[in-house]
């Protein structure tokens, strides 16, 4: 039981040790705008992955295309400096959310052309650069 008790802790401290990702400081307008963002890319995978297992491949490149791509880039220009997620964040970080507009762009042009074996080959690309960004940057 005592063994019991001290792993749980154990397990309990390591959940609350320090951060190790790097942090990247945005205003707090701006990371409500990236918070949005990212709830808003989390539900359009959700929906390209629906689309795709139902094989309806044009349809999930649309949605790749216009949700995440490089159609979606620059949905803040309009806001206020201090509201635009990307003038804010370490430039290394900018470049994993390019890469994931790319990704994205990639993945679209594969499934609207109807190449499904491309298509399925490019879609982890999708979400690797929302892991690399997530493991690597936190904003609070």
């Amino acid at each position: 039981m005592r063994a019991l008790v001290f792993a749980l802790f154990a397990l309990c401290t390591a959940a609350v040790a320090e951060d190790a990702r790097q942090l990247a400081p945005l205003p707090p307008a701006a990371q409500e705008a990236l918070r949005e963002e990212m709830l808003g890319n989390v539900a359009a995978l959700n929906e390209i992955l629906s689309l795709v297992a139902a094989e309806k491949w044009q349809e999930a490149g649309e949605v790749a295309e216009a949700k995440l791509g490089k159609s979606a880039m620059g949905k803040h220009r309009s806001k206020p400096f201090e509201a635009r997620p990307g003038p804010h964040m370490p430039p290394a970080m900018h470049g994993i959310g390019m890469d994931g507009h790319q990704a994205s762009s990639d993945f679209a042009a594969a499934a609207k052309a109807g190449d499904r074996a491309k298509a399925m080959a490019l879609l982890p690309n999708l979400t690797g650069a929302c892991v690399a960004c997530h493991y690597s940057y936190r904003i609070r």
